[in-house]
């Protein structure tokens, strides 16, 4: 097992990426799934702390992006270190302009409401 790094790659999203990004300068750069995929495949995962608990964004990171489902150590963290890098994992929101409606295999109906749409940042703090 690999020693763990003092500024371990952070997995954020929406609801706690301003909380790690209240003190310092930071760098972000958008990031195409491929990217993702290959920082996180770069890390061991005791070099990768997952500060999100939402169910739907690890459905992406293993799923969408095709990485075996890897088991990131959970914590919170109140402020990036200077020189530690992060991946946020955006949800962005938009109301459905059609709504058709879907039954489930035990006969449920079901509407969609709403799009669900996901990009990525890289966020570095630099200073």
């Amino acid at each position: 097992m690999s020693e763990k790094l003092a500024t371990p790659l952070l997995l954020l999203d929406n609801s706690n990426m301003i909380t790690v990004i209240n003190q310092g300068e930071f760098k972000c750069t958008n990031l195409s799934f491929e990217e993702a995929k290959a920082i996180l495949e770069m890390h061991q995962d005791s070099d990768v702390l997952r500060c999100f608990s939402n169910s739907m964004i690890e459905t992406i990171i293993f799923e969408h992006l095709g990485i075996a489902n890897q088991h990131y150590e959970f914590k919170n963290i109140r402020n990036m270190r200077v020189g530690q890098d992060a991946i946020v994992f955006k949800l962005y929101t938009t109301r459905s302009e059609t709504t058709p409606i879907i039954y489930t295999d035990d006969g449920v109906e079901a509407k969609k409401i709403q799009n669900v749409y996901v990009y990525c940042q890289f966020i570095s703090r630099i200073k």
